[in-house]
């Protein structure tokens, strides 16, 4: 099965597909994409991939080394708050995700959580995680705004 490869730009506007268009973004957005069969690309049932496909550039972005090794804990707090809020959010059989549309004022309630930093919240998590998601989440917003793909875990 082929599937369309959706990573056009709204930025620039070339009609030649092997030229990327003028975005500033860094994602390397084609205008008019080609189509291309999921075992040629990381997209599978339309899931953009959110690294770069050039091997160089994917070396340049140490995800474990660089985030995984250096933050393992902080990281699994974070991934707890990630559940507390969707069984919050979603309810208890709903498929581990980012309701976008249920919270999103990020930077009030990073500024919140900072304030209560070195406690624990009502509902058992640590502030200073439920700040790290929050920091995530604008951070990821900010990204998409520049033209990053949608995350797999986003609704």
């Amino acid at each position: 099965m082929r599937i369309p490869f959706i990573l056009g730009c709204r930025y620039g506007d070339t009609t030649d597909n092997e030229t990327k268009c003028d975005c500033t973004s860094g994602w390397g957005h084609r205008a008019n994409p080609p189509i291309v069969s999921p075992s040629s690309s990381n997209e599978i049932e339309g899931i953009r991939p959110a690294l770069p496909t050039d091997p160089a550039d994917r070396k340049q972005i140490p995800l474990c080394t660089g985030v995984l090794d250096y933050f393992p804990k902080a990281l699994c707090e974070v991934a707890k708050v990630s559940r507390a809020g969707n069984l919050q959010h979603n309810g208890p059989d709903a498929p581990l995700h980012w309701a976008r549309g249920k919270s999103n004022d990020q930077a009030d309630t990073i500024m919140r959580h900072l304030a209560e930093r070195g406690s624990i919240d009502v509902d058992g998590q640590r502030h200073s995680a439920k700040l790290a998601w929050r920091s995530l989440a604008l951070l990821e917003l900010e990204l998409e705004a520049e033209g990053a793909p949608m995350s797999r875990g986003s609704k």
